[in-house]
């Protein structure tokens, strides 16, 4: 239960409307409201609660205006100023901006928003993109059209109109697993994560029904992906420097595909730390291209298509100025990024989606798995 009654005032305290909707508080205590509200002003004592006797006001501020809600019950208080911020961003998708004025000029549309939006204390539609479906305005007046029962009754929802038609339905559906990784200058893994979600895109006629069956957890348990089930590193790189006289450097970096054959990775990226002062690069690498960028003080190395156990090597040398200016430079990681179609890391899988709709039409789901590159670093020596 959230209010007895809730008012709206002017910052002088006079009541610009109100609604009593429990019928259990007599509504002149509102008059005590502005004169506590003036002396814990004066104390600097602005709780967002202001009590007197058995009678709890609990209130915000916006533009010009105090929304004032008032209970003597044990009422759920985050509940109440959840509501009351909730009523501000009704008006002003009404109103396009909600001061005295506003309430003035509409004091009609106002008051039918708030027999809707609450029911003896209760909070019930407080969508705006429902309320504007049956509470229509146009400049100061209300338009009164046929009777229309309330949205919640109707079981419509915000984010979808009714009468939605298409030629063809379908489903596409996206599971996608991103992988974080940190791997210390030994080799040993610090982290080491999966973070997944599904994405759907619906393409369906009216208003249906869609249950979604994934594998069961025992699955995992025996297979064991439990939850603390460590992601082992998909792509490995190893990186070694070798230095040539005090005026060039080579970089090795060799990278390793840990997944089976019959998945590839797609559009890779190795990006290698060198030192700032670096110039004069010349690269060669097994496949792929590898460029320089001279911004990011990094070699880019990227691979188009990575199949599972593959290795492939890339070299850079460089010219220095001054190799022991590079050595007081702080080792940054190698970053690596991804994808990996048709494939995940957890083996969660999408064991049915059913689509119930009352016309019984037939629809066709398509499910495609994705793994990709989180925060995917691995430190260097």
């Amino acid at each position: 239960m959230a209010a007895s009654a809730i008012f709206i005032l002017d910052l002088k305290g006079k009541v610009l409307i109100c609604r009593n909707y429990m019928g259990n508080v007599d509504m002149s205590e509102i008059d005590n409201f502005m004169p506590i509200m003036m002396k814990r002003e004066e104390d600097a004592d602005l709780s967002p609660v202001v009590i007197h006797g058995s009678t709890h006001y609990l209130w915000i501020k916006h533009s010009n205006l105090y929304l004032v809600a008032i209970t003597k019950r044990n009422t759920n208080a985050a509940l109440v100023y959840s509501f009351l911020y909730k009523l501000v961003e009704v008006f002003i998708e009404y109103f396009k901006s909600l001061e005295e004025e506003s309430i003035r000029d509409n004091f009609v549309t106002v008051y039918e928003l708030m027999d809707e939006v609450m029911d003896f204390g209760f909070p019930q539609t407080t969508d705006s993109k429902i309320l504007l479906e049956y509470i229509t305005q146009q400049g100061h007046k209300l338009e009164v059209g046929a009777p229309r029962p309330p949205a919640t009754v109707t079981n419509a929802v915000s984010w979808r109109s009714e009468g939605i038609k298409y030629r063809k339905n379908e489903v596409f559906m996206d599971v996608i697993e991103s992988v974080n990784l940190l791997v210390s200058a030994t080799g040993s893994v610090l982290r080491s994560e999966i973070l997944g979600c599904i994405k759907i895109n619906v393409v369906l006629s009216g208003m249906p029904e869609l249950r979604l069956g994934l594998n069961d957890k025992v699955l995992f348990e025996i297979t064991g992906r439990e939850d603390n089930y460590a992601v082992k590193p998909l792509i490995w790189i190893e990186s070694v420097i070798e230095k040539f006289s005090h005026s060039r450097v080579e970089i090795k970096v060799k990278a390793r595909s840990q997944f089976k054959s019959r998945s590839t990775a797609n559009n890779v990226s190795i990006l290698v730390p060198v030192p700032s002062d670096a110039d004069s690069p010349k690269f060669k690498t097994t496949t792929g291209q590898a460029k320089w960028l001279p911004e990011k003080s990094a070699v880019e190395w990227n691979i188009k298509s990575f199949p599972g156990g593959k290795e492939f090597m890339m070299r850079a040398h460089f010219g220095l100025p001054s190799v022991e200016s590079g050595e007081l430079e702080a080792k940054r990681p190698i970053t690596v990024k991804f994808e990996i179609p048709y494939f995940t890391v957890s083996g969660i899988q999408v064991r049915y989606l059913k689509i119930i709709e009352k016309s019984g039409y037939q629809a066709l789901p398509w499910v495609r798995y994705i793994t990709q590159s989180g925060d995917y670093q691995l430190r260097t020596n």
